[in-house]
């Protein structure tokens, strides 16, 4: 039985490695990511029945030359770079589980969450410019938080923000109000968390409704003194609009952790001073890395078995 493992970061990892291998003995790993065309995977698959996927698109034209390809399963979160359709048609099999990131992502939310509106990020990039400008911003505790989607991360983030005793609207299609009382929010429109929220986070899958979600018109209602936070996927936000709301004070700053086009190639973006932003790194504590690789490990080895 032959596993591949896509995945890079899941390739580098010793523990993993040691783990897969533990339970089987034909592994095919990328540590060097060399995988950089669909021509690239397919030749990678040639003959493996199961493989572990990162961020990698899996889609038809790809599948229709794996046929020995019985599971995929998924080393992250989120399936949109899962032709999950295709798969279902030539019965391979999907390994993925919610939430194995969830802690480390909201982690990283709450920090972007205190360093733009306590102005540290700014602050920081003038005193290495020799600049003493002492302004420590506004506090977090009591705001009001407008958090677009209620999965597994963003429940993680109301979790995180509960001794700051924020106001916290959530956006998500579906209203279950027993959960909105156990975590303490209220279900709101786009247009209420627009007009209200002093920081909105956005915690959504990337699909055709999410796309361009945020762009002119949301940069636009706004509050001049509020700020937006992706952690989720790249498309989203509309990037040409928030440079565009960014440089004209529209909104106060922005952070964002996932990009239309990674790497980033947009120069003049990221440079902007009142914008944070990393290399897609949210879920990639050592801690998460780990949960998510034991639960790609243990889809295979279920399916296998059974």
């Amino acid at each position: 039985m032959k596993i591949a493992v896509l995945s890079p970061l899941f390739s580098r990892s010793s523990e993993l490695v040691a783990e897969l291998k533990a339970h089987f003995s034909d592994v095919r790993l990328n540590a060097d990511n060399a995988l950089k065309t669909p021509t690239d995977i397919i030749a990678f698959l040639e003959d493996v029945e199961g493989a572990i996927v990162g961020r990698e698109v899996i889609d038809e034209a790809i599948l229709a030359h794996t046929p020995s390809l019985k599971i995929l399963s998924r080393y992250g979160v989120g399936l949109d770079n899962l032709d999950v359709e295709a798969m279902k048609k030539r019965g391979i099999a999907l390994g993925w589980s919610g939430g194995t990131n969830a802690n480390s992502v909201a982690e990283i939310t709450l920090s972007f969450m205190l360093s733009l509106i306590r102005n540290l990020h700014i602050s920081t990039t003038l005193l290495k410019q020799g600049i003493w400008k002492p302004n420590g911003g506004r506090e977090l505790s009591g705001k009001t938080i407008g958090l677009f989607g209620f999965g597994h991360i963003s429940k993680r983030v109301i979790e995180l923000l509960a001794p700051f005793s924020c106001t916290i609207l959530v956006y998500n299609r579906t209203h279950n109000e027993a959960e909105a009382k156990r975590y303490g929010i209220t279900f709101a429109s786009k247009e209420e968390i627009l007009d209200k929220a002093d920081i909105i986070s956005i915690h959504l899958p990337l699909t055709p409704e999410s796309h361009g979600m945020f762009s002119s018109k949301e940069f636009e209602r706004m509050r001049r003194d509020a700020f937006i936070i992706n952690t989720a996927r790249g498309g989203i936000i509309d990037e040409e609009a928030l440079k565009i709301a960014l440089k004209t004070g529209q909104i106060a700053g922005a952070a964002l952790e996932a990009f239309a086009k990674e790497p980033v190639e947009d120069k003049e973006l990221i440079a902007l001073p009142n914008l944070i932003c990393t290399p897609h790194l949210g879920g990639n504590s050592k801690e998460s890395i780990l949960n998510m690789g034991y639960s790609s490990i243990a889809h295979l080895r279920d399916f296998f078995k059974g």
